[in-house]
């Protein structure tokens, strides 16, 4: 009935269903599997959306929303009973703003282009990490995602003005706002940024664009010991004066993977330290910020901070630095199974920690490789570890030596990645019940019938 119900509404190629899915996925590193659904529904306007979700919430029907399918904690996965919506066709940038420094873009809009588009304006959308080539703002937006210059501009929800998102009974809710300060009672838009489809679909977005830097430096920096990665942190921060944007932190075994064969990159620095800084600074002088941040980096040599540096000379040297960073799938394909980890917790706490959660990950006997990294200036720490098989028993005993020592420190499972249904059994770690149940409230509330996401975050 719903499906006849679409089609009456949708054009043919706007409603994919039987063997029209066979070239459809839950993720794009999950292409070989076939997507399990009852339709895919193609909406290329706002009003569409609405029409759909008015359906199937009249009918129960359950929803999984789609974007660039580039989530890590099973957000995406369907059984085959739902519907699918997906907002790729929804891909236009509305708007660039120049004077209000703002850009209106539709969901299904791909970062990386964005990104272009604001660069081709003389602005920055500062927003970035690896899968931006994929990534749609509307997932991102949904997921609160982070990234590699959170340190500097914070968390999505940052750069986020306003909103349309249309409630799961087909209600258009529009706060497209261009203002930056707006204290008119609730802010709305804040309930469906981090909400991972669960309240809402986003449609549009207004986001907040700054001036594009006039300089980008870079270098990666070898460490001995945690308390100096710190140390360092504190310093390069204060002389740097504002303009330090990224501080990545990879820890020896990773840097040895990320730069060694099969890897196609080498190693900006010798191999046999036990951490390595990427820092990046964004400015308004090249010469005089590199001149500066050649000299912060020779004082901290000099002071024993740090054991050497390699400073980024030409822009094909700021690829290739950035590029070891961003390839995770390096690591990965150096795995037999792979599984991921995004958690957050106090920076201090971050050598001691990591370190023990890694020995007692290597004390599992199925457990080859246990690779760490991560935004430490944000408290950010990314583990992906390598095991010889993959069982649900398995999966569990690796969350647990990873997840539960975040309780006691005040830590999160999730530092950008979202919940879904892959951590969902661990998010009383890091919220309390009362959080939870006014999570389910609003839930509730926004969505009575339970179709939007239905099972990702909790269970109702």
């Amino acid at each position: 009935m719903v499906i006849k119900l679409l089609q009456q509404y949708f054009d043919e190629d706007r409603v994919l269903y039987g063997d029209k899915l066979k070239e459809r996925y839950y993720h794009i590193w999950e292409m070989n599997n076939s997507l399990k659904a009852k339709a895919v529904i193609l909406p290329t306007k706002t009003a569409d959306l609405s029409v759909a979700l008015r359906i199937c919430n009249d009918h129960k029907q359950k929803i999984v929303i789609h974007g660039g399918l580039t989530n890590l904690v099973g957000s995406t996965e369907t059984e085959g009973d739902e519907v699918v919506i997906s907002l790729e066709k929804m891909n236009q940038i509305e708007e660039v703003d120049v004077k209000s420094r703002t850009m209106t873009v539709q969901s299904g809009v791909i970062l990386e282009n964005i990104q272009k588009i604001a660069s081709q304006n003389d602005l920055l959308f500062p927003l970035n990490f690896g899968a931006k080539g994929s990534a749609q703002i509307g997932g991102i937006i949904s997921t609160n995602a982070g990234g590699l210059r959170v340190f500097k501009y914070g968390m999505t929800r940052h750069l986020v003005l306003g909103l349309e998102v249309v409630l799961a009974d087909g209600t258009i809710l529009s706060t497209l706002k261009k203002i930056i300060k707006d204290n008119s009672a609730y802010d709305l838009k804040q309930l469906f940024i981090g909400s991972e489809g669960t309240l809402g679909i986003i449609t549009k977005a207004v986001i907040k664009l700054v001036e594009a830097p006039k300089s980008r430096n870079s270098a990666f920096v070898a460490i001995d010991t945690y308390n100096k990665v710190v140390d360092f942190l504190k310093y390069m921060d204060s002389g740097l004066a504002g303009t330090l944007s990224g501080f990545e932190l990879i820890w020896k075994e990773t840097y040895r993977r990320m730069t060694s064969p099969p890897a196609l990159a080498k190693p900006p620095l010798k191999h046999g330290s036990n951490y390595y800084v990427l820092l990046e600074s964004l400015g308004s002088n090249q010469e005089e910020d590199k001149a500066r941040m050649q000299a912060l980096l020779l004082d901290a040599f000099q002071e024993e901070m740090i054991l050497d540096a390699a400073l980024a000379d030409t822009q094909s040297d700021l690829q290739w630095f950035w590029k070891i960073r961003e390839d995770v799938r390096v690591v990965t394909s150096q795995c037999n199974h792979d599984q991921h980890f995004d958690i957050s917790l106090p920076i201090a706490k971050i050598g001691e920690t990591i370190d023990t959660i890694i020995s007692e990950l290597y004390n599992i006997p199925e457990v080859e490789l246990v690779v760490a990294f991560g935004h430490v200036a944000d408290g950010n720490i990314h583990l992906v570890v390598g095991k010889s098989k993959q069982t649900p028993e398995l999966i569990h005993q690796i969350n647990t030596v990873v997840y539960y020592p975040l309780q006691e420190l005040g830590g999160s499972i999730s530092a950008e990645h979202g919940i879904g249904l892959h951590k969902k059994p661990y998010l009383h770690l890091s919220r309390t019940d009362a959080e939870i149940s006014l999570m389910k409230t609003l839930k509730r509330t926004l969505d009575p019938n339970n179709i939007l996401n239905r099972g990702k975050i909790f269970d109702l």
